[in-house]
């Protein structure tokens, strides 16, 4: 038995998109992070140092502090966002 095996052609590609479908961010909520989980601050990439959440107050949601240290400069980052 012979296998016959054709490459593809550059028709056989859509390049429209002009990505590869992949997303550079996804989004998840606040209180699934944890500490060593990778998050943006600031349209950095940081890695998560310190996480704590205070309790639900009357008014509204439960918020989330975080520290964390950028992955290519060092530099330190804190937030609070609602969880």
């Amino acid at each position: 038995h012979q296998l016959l095996i054709t490459m593809a052609t550059v028709d056989d590609y859509d390049f429209e998109k002009g990505d590869a479908g992949a997303e550079l961010k996804t989004q998840t909520e606040a209180g699934q992070i944890r500490v060593g989980g990778f998050m943006t601050m600031k349209d950095r990439p940081c890695k998560v140092s310190s996480v704590s959440t205070s309790k639900t107050g009357k008014h509204g949601h439960a918020k989330c502090n975080f520290t964390a240290i950028d992955i290519f400069n060092g530099k330190k980052y804190e937030d609070i966002i609602p969880s």
